[in-house]
């Protein structure tokens, strides 16, 4: 089966699910990911409860976003030159001082800059296990169906965290402390981050003896620069859309409604996705890169119609389709784009660029919506896809295998 390929069965979801030496690693991490998005949303409550201020409790969100670009690409290159293990447990160990301290800093009423610096903080040191759990798939399963299903299994994991962070996290803030939530999504993220460093088969992942040869990793490959523009056009799109819809449900007179039309779009996404692994098209990556961003670009044009929220919701089920596969052919396309050697760096790039194009689809979002309504946001969200696919488009010829200068990773099979 080829790399553009990348179909899978649901066979190849049990073989690689099954794996012996994967199988400690595989409830670890889903333990140290599970409160990804439960931290961010509770870190936005408990600041915005303490403090009154939902504009610092946003400073303080887009700090730790910062923190979070940064840290996956710092993190995913130390993985990559030391192995997971000692990366993991020092970034485990910081990330839970770095919390402690921006709780004290909360309860002590700091001023909004201390917050937002350790908000940056926390963020940095958010233990990228992400990165190394997909990584790890390429030495413990060989190319093909397995292998394939294991990342699209990654990619629908993680949607299925994004649609139960957000619910976990607004039960938790009605706790009597509010900080409830905050402090128990991080005790799980750092008891499964370090479950996950010290399973046999991520310790068996030892230093490199070889580098990419390039001060800029991953990012010397041509295709790993059209991979991250892909990414950053889905993150742009996403964080229009984030925006506009909380605020299309306040529009409405039904502001609680936000949170369940966002869910709505993860359901469909994650529903598709799995179905889509069967039999992605297009059958070549550099040409399904642009056709799914364009593709969602052009149905979020569709949310600006509905003139109700349950119309809109009904355009947020169809929209929401293409989130997973697109997730799920980046995973895919980093295996074939990425120089040897940097696989967790190029994931950790590739959440970058997801990042970053969130925090820019909400800023210019944000400004939309206050002057021109949730409408003309859906619109811009819709252009801005097109244009980024049609970039990629244009590049598409990039995404090649990248030149090997290394001896490939061993393959730990049942191990």
């Amino acid at each position: 089966m080829s790399h553009s390929e990348g179909r899978t069965s649901l066979a190849d979801y049990r073989s690689a699910l099954t794996t012996r030496a994967a199988r400690r690693p595989v409830v670890a991490s889903l333990l140290a990911r599970l409160p990804i998005a439960m931290i961010g949303i509770s870190a936005l409550l408990y600041v915005q409860r303490e403090t009154g201020s939902f504009a610092a409790a946003g400073l303080v969100s887009a700090g730790s976003l910062v923190g979070v670009s940064v840290g996956a690409v710092v993190q995913g290159r130390l993985i990559d030159r030391f192995g997971p293990t000692r990366p993991l447990l020092v970034v485990a160990l910081f990330s839970a001082l770095s919390m402690a301290a921006l709780v004290t800093a909360i309860e002590s009423h700091a001023s909004t800059p201390v917050l937002v610096a350790l908000g940056a903080v926390t963020g940095l040191s958010e233990p990228m296990v992400g990165s190394a759990s997909r990584a790890l798939w390429t030495r413990l399963l060989p190319p093909g169906g397995a292998r394939n299903a294991a990342f699209s299994y990654e990619a629908i994991s993680m949607e299925v965290f994004f649609i139960l962070g957000p619910g976990v996290a607004g039960l938790l803030v009605l706790a009597p402390w509010a900080g409830t939530g905050l402090v128990l999504g991080v005790a799980l993220q750092f008891t499964g981050a370090v479950l996950f460093a010290l399973s046999p088969a991520v310790r068996a992942w030892g230093p490199s003896t070889t580098s990419s040869g390039s001060l800029l990793g991953a990012l010397a490959s041509p295709g790993m620069r059209t991979l991250a523009l892909a990414a950053l056009g889905f993150g742009v799109v996403i964080g229009f859309v984030e925006v506009a819809v909380p605020a299309s449900a306040t529009e409405a007179g039904s502001p609680s409604f936000g949170g369940l039309l966002l869910s709505a779009w993860s359901l469909s996404s994650v529903a598709f996705g799995v179905a889509y692994s069967l039999r992605p098209w297009p059958r070549q990556l550099g040409q399904r890169l642009p056709a799914l961003l364009g593709g969602f670009g052009a149905l979020v044009a569709l949310l600006a119609w509905p003139s109700s929220l349950w119309g809109l919701a009904l355009m947020m089920l169809l929209a929401g389709a293409l989130i997973t596969p697109q997730s799920t052919a980046h995973s895919a396309a980093i295996e074939l784009v990425a120089p040897e050697g940097t696989a967790a760096e190029a994931f950790g790039w590739v959440l970058t660029a997801v990042t970053l194009g969130l925090a820019a689809g909400q800023s210019v979002s944000g400004y939309l919506v206050e002057h021109a309504g949730p409408s003309a946001a859906f619109l811009a969200a819709s252009v801005a896809g097109l244009v980024l696919a049609a970039a990629v488009w244009l590049l598409r010829g990039t995404v090649r295998p990248a030149v090997a200068t290394t001896a490939p990773a061993p393959t730990l099979v049942n191990a």
